[in-house]
């Protein structure tokens, strides 16, 4: 929820207002915009200035998991993030990433969190507002069908958006 997230946030030195300044606190950024995007850690790691298209609220993933090249919509929160990350002009490879969100995740106490647990906390986010094949093409899952676990909403609340 929100509070270890922040937990999470603090650990890694992360502030919203500012520029990451460390590759510490550049994780805690990434982790922020795993959780607005369900990008993988690889994915967001890999990503260079050139996939970043602000101006156009996307950024391109050139080489997924499954071998896809994918625009992954972003979000205005996901924008701000990387607005930071592209000023803060610092860069970490994947491993280094994980290593550091396992470190202090375990200095702030938080058992059992993975960078990974993101996407499916982001992905259940988004279920809620997007229909499942926007969310399959951002995503990048070729199958909708893998989605539909994400897909709980009561019968209330679906009809509320029939009107």
């Amino acid at each position: 929820g929100a509070e270890e997230t922040q937990r999470v946030l603090d650990a890694l030195d992360y502030r919203a207002d500012s520029v990451p300044e460390t590759k510490t606190a550049l994780v805690g950024a990434y982790f922020l915009i795993a959780l607005e995007t369900a990008m993988r850690i690889g994915e967001i790691c890999a990503l260079t200035s050139n996939d970043i298209l602000l101006s156009q609220n996307y950024c391109i993933i050139r080489d997924s998991k499954n071998g896809d090249c994918r625009h992954v919509p972003l979000s205005k929160a996901a924008v701000e993030v990387f607005k930071r990350v592209l000023q803060s002009g610092l860069t970490v490879d994947a491993e280094t990433a994980g290593a550091l969100f396992r470190k202090y995740c375990k200095r702030a106490e938080i058992a059992d969190l993975h960078f990974h647990d993101t996407r499916h906390e982001s992905l259940t986010r988004l279920a809620r507002k997007l229909d499942v094949l926007d969310l399959a093409r951002m995503v990048g899952h070729r199958d909708p069908k893998s989605l539909m676990i994400y897909y709980n909403a009561t019968a209330s609340e679906i009809a509320s958006r029939l009107d």
